[in-house]
Parts: C-alpha cells; structure tokens; sequence
C-alpha cells in the first residue's frame, strides 16, 4: 500500500484529490495539509511514501518546503500539484528536489500516472509540460538556467541583499571573482541591478515575497 499526504491549502481541492487518489486500490491518503506547518508535521508523523504539494500555500511559497521535505524525510518522493505551470515553476521544483511536477489544468488521470511513475522511480511532467519542453530549447525555458552553478550561488546571495564583499565570504571566493559572475550573470538574465535581482528572484518563488 502506497502512502499519500496531500498539502494544498483548498478543502474542496483536497477533498477532490483524495477521492481521485484513493480509487485506486493500493493508494491510502494518511494525512491532508492545509499550509507548510501542518505538512511538515504530518509528513514527520507518517512518514509517507508521496507527497502530492501544492506550490501556494497561506504561510509561503511551497519551494522552500519542498527543499526542507526532501532534508528531512529523504525517502518520501513529492510530486508537486500546482496552478503554476510557467517552467521558472517547474525546473525550480525540479531543481529543489521533487519527483514530479502535474499541473492542475491537466486531466484527473494525469495525477494518478505521476504518482506511479514516481514510486517508479521516474521523474514525471504532465503532458503539457513536456510539449512545452519538447517545443523550445532548454536554455530558451528559463533564464535562469543559462546561468553556471557558481552564477546562480551570487545570484541568489545578491538578490537576497548580500553585497558583493558578503557573497565571496560565504563562498570562500575572493570579491574580485564575485564581481566576475555578477557582471556575467547579471548580463545573462538582463538585470541591470541587484533589484533587478531580487525582483526576478521573488518572481521565480526563490524568495518570499514583500508582506502588504
């Protein structure tokens, strides 16, 4: 038997899910969250073997969950139901460690295939998302994915207010080097300043957004 929680922050949505998931025979829902708070804490008692996550949730974007779930219960694979179907989403979700990504403009059927799949072991996209992909280039799906591993690590410490004296301490690099990738960097995405930065990242789910 193969164990669900199921985190969106939408009752009706849950309930629809839950009926959805367990007509199938070897699927049981054990737990459904409605923020990041209760899923960490069902998620802990459970121990599940998916989570099918949505990325809104009441108390913060479901990127930095994701990232903490897959700290945390290393063996629960997590499939990731969401509204958001811009490939920023996606590869950022990819990229943070989740099996799976479905998006809910999908049929019904579409979430049952990604939840096989990944007890599978196969990272699975909706089919949508993989005509997407199948159409453009992979640096043409995201900006940030023409950027170096390196480039990113400054991107996100700047877009997060480090200065540029701050970054190359918490990287062990020189300020000298950090100025390199940022200027390389800040051409790639077209920034033309670290609040251009900081916008993108909000943007993308990478940081939390501005209260009000």
């Amino acid at each position: 038997m193969c164990s669900i929680v199921l985190v969106d922050d939408h009752a009706i949505v849950r309930e629809g899910f839950k009926r959805l998931i367990e007509q199938e025979a070897d699927f049981v829902v054990v737990a459904e969250c409605r923020c990041a708070e209760e899923a960490v804490e069902a998620i802990g008692q459970h121990r599940p073997d998916l989570v099918a996550l949505d990325l809104s949730l009441p108390d913060g974007s479901g990127l930095p969950l994701l990232e903490h779930l897959r700290s945390v219960a290393p063996a629960t694979r997590i499939v990731v139901l969401s509204m958001h179907d811009s490939e920023p989403y996606v590869t950022e979700a990819l990229r943070r460690g989740a099996s799976g990504y479905v998006t809910k403009g999908t049929a019904p059927e579409e979430l049952i295939a990604g939840l096989r799949a990944v007890m599978d072991g196969t990272c699975f996209l909706s089919s949508d998302l993989r005509q997407r992909r199948a159409a453009r280039p992979a640096a043409a799906l995201d900006p940030l994915a023409r950027l170096t591993a390196r480039e990113r690590e400054v991107f996100l410490l700047l877009a997060a207010g480090r200065t540029p004296k701050q970054a190359a301490a918490e990287l062990g690099v020189g300020q000298k080097t950090v100025y390199i990738h940022r200027a390389s960097l800040m051409g790639k995405l077209g920034a033309g300043s670290e609040l251009d930065l900081y916008r993108l990242a909000v943007e993308r789910g990478l940081l939390p957004r501005p209260p009000g």
